[in-house]
């Protein structure tokens, strides 16, 4: 044992003082012109180092630089610029000549991937071979890295003619072989419109055709977004696919996609072009769909947990600016997107194989279909939507059939007064995507056929039943006390928040209904009146037979929260009394007649 601790001992002497001597006896300067030179004939860029380099012994043999900036040809602005850069070098290579360098870092860089910085050939330049080999150099040394790492750093990317981006917090680790296959560990945020997205990224890369081409596989690409105009809790999830990135075409494609967005799911693949004009192909498939989840306006909860609402203020000196349709980046790209969601969820809807086919060319966004299964219901919605104004303008084509009710006024905030199923096919137009846009911009007119209707708390056959036993007991009705309007059908129109009822017809065995008014959804007020025709009259004949043809009007009008109702049955009672009346004393006076006219 004591031979081995010995010999480790000779070893470590003999290691340190290599290094020594190393240290004492090259100078880490006389690399800086062979570096520069190996760079500039190897990729035509030029490398600046501030400062005199020295060597750092522990725990890495390395050399340390002061302030280093990476140019291409013809560039305005340097592609990186460093405040301190490390090289790592192989302690075996060094003794024999050569230069090996093992890892780069880079600490509190400027990568800039802007068209300042891309290279610009010299006019009337000639343009060789794009795949032309660098020449060889025969100075003795050789160059090599296989491992880069920058920390604390900027990335800043922007398109021709497109906006600027910064990536901060840049952290990145990317170790390669030989044969140009590395991995990648990166973490970065970026803040932009008042939100801010936080990604670290684990992945593969195949760098083999660089600069032409790459391709590799995302292991986990983890996001944090919040900010503005989204949910409270912010987006979370994670991302893993197999990528390819055509630097020639600017293309990528990303397939065998796995996206999880808070407690949705989805995976798919897409494509597309980031250079101007943009363009994106998603094809997704969700097994699950939380829109409600990933929306900032998605309805309040009716669960009895309080919520806590936060308040982000702006401060003053940061006074936000006014944005409208010219800032969405649809007007810029052209987007196709297919949907299919085994189940979703929107304002509180439960939605089941929901297909969705939209297309977006420069802001016009055709919604050839989006359609699915609401309840024992089917709904299409197909549509534009024209985002190229500075207002938002919709045009919409939606066809329900057999849809509940009672849910659809539940998600648009509407009182939930009646139960039962419609079907129509309508026509919409206006301007504004969101709720209270539909209630006070949109206008149009559909056909409607509700099947098994029931206000609220309200029996129409036993309030009629009720007001006439008030009046009168020569008449009763002994009908079944049926809530139910067996089928109501017409034309419907909307108009900038209020709703026309013309004429809606119909009823049920014993009852005939025909109803007529407005509902305004911006005043939240109505004024309705229901024409009832109740059947199954007993008693007098004659009063029996006028009540079973009567029509007795319900009005219900006044704010929704607080309605108002007029049901005058002892005045239309009270008519068909005094008319019985005055028509038996016209017959009393008709006989009456002959025998005065007798001797």
């Amino acid at each position: 044992m004591r031979r081995v601790i010995t010999t480790l001992a000779i070893l470590l002497v003999v290691v340190v003082a290599g290094m020594t001597a190393l240290v004492l006896l090259v100078n880490p300067n006389d690399f800086r012109t062979y570096m520069v030179q190996q760079v500039e004939q190897r990729s035509g860029y030029r490398l600046q180092v501030s400062g005199d380099l020295r060597w750092h012994v522990w725990p890495q043999l390395s050399i340390l630089a002061g302030r280093m900036s990476l140019t291409a040809p013809g560039a305005s602005q340097p592609v990186v610029i460093a405040e301190n850069m490390r090289l790592d070098v192989n302690l075996w290579p060094l003794l024999s000549h050569q230069l090996s360098v093992s890892q780069v870092m880079l600490k509190n860089a400027i990568i800039r991937v802007t068209p300042d910085s891309d290279a610009k050939k010299p006019t009337g330049a000639p343009v060789g071979p794009r795949d032309a080999e660098p020449v060889a150099s025969n100075n003795g040394w050789s160059f090599d890295i296989g491992k880069l790492r920058l920390a604390d750093s900027l990335l800043i990317w922007q398109q021709q003619g497109g906006d600027e981006y910064n990536f901060r917090a840049l952290n990145l680790n990317l170790i390669q072989d030989a044969s140009k296959q590395a991995s990648i560990d990166l973490s970065t945020r970026i803040s932009r419109n008042q939100r801010n997205l936080v990604v670290s990224l684990k992945g593969q890369l195949d760098a083999a055709q660089y600069p032409h081409r790459l391709t590799g596989q995302i292991d986990a690409l983890d996001y944090t977004l919040d900010g503005a105009n989204l949910p409270t809790q912010g987006i979370k999830g994670t991302l893993s696919g197999e990528g390819e990135w055509n630097n020639d075409r600017q293309q990528f494609a990303l397939n065998k996609m796995q996206l999880s967005a808070n407690d949705s799911s989805l995976d798919g693949s897409a494509q597309g072009r980031i250079s101007l004009p943009q363009q994106f192909a998603l094809k997704l498939h969700a097994s699950t769909l939380n829109l409600d989840n990933l929306m900032a306006s998605a309805p309040v909860s009716d669960s009895g947990t309080p919520q806590h609402v936060s308040v982000i203020r702006t401060p003053v000196i940061a006074e936000p600016r006014e944005r409208d349709n010219s800032d969405s980046p649809l007007n810029m790209m052209d987007l196709s997107l297919n949907l299919n969601a085994d189940k979703a969820v929107w304002r509180g809807l439960t939605l089941s194989n929901l297909q969705l086919a939209a297309s977006n060319q420069e802001g016009l966004m055709t919604l050839s279909q989006l359609q699915g299964k609401l309840g024992d219901g089917q709904f299409s919605i197909p549509g534009t939507v024209d985002i190229r104004h500075p207002v938002t303008e919709v045009t919409l084509q939606p066809e329900l059939s057999q849809v509940a009710i009672a849910p659809l006024l539940k998600a648009f905030e509407l009182p939930e007064a009646l139960q039962g199923t419609v079907s129509l096919q309508g026509d919409l137009s206006g301007s504004g995507l969101s709720i209270d846009d539909a209630k006070q911009n949109w206008q149009g007119s559909a056909e409607l056929t509700a099947n098994n209707l029931q206000l609220a708390q309200i029996n129409l056959q036993q309030m009629v039943r009720r007001a006439v036993d008030r009046i009168s007991n020569r008449v009763t009705n002994d009908a079944s006390d049926d809530q139910n309007i067996q089928q109501l059908s017409g034309r419907i129109s909307l108009n900038h928040g209020n709703i026309v009822l013309p004429d809606l017809q119909g009823g049920s065995s014993h009852l005939a209904v025909q109803s007529q008014g407005n509902i305004n959804l911006a005043t939240r007020q109505l004024d309705v009146t229901i024409n009832m025709m109740l059947r199954g009259w007993k008693g007098d004949d004659k009063l029996a037979a006028v009540m079973n043809e009567q029509t007795i009007p319900l009005r219900m009008y006044g704010q929704w929260d607080n309605l108002q109702y007029s049901l005058p049955v002892d005045q239309v009672l009270r008519q068909q009394l005094q008319s019985e009346a005055k028509s038996r004393l016209d017959q009393w006076l008709d006989k009456q007649q002959p025998s005065k006219a007798k001797p």
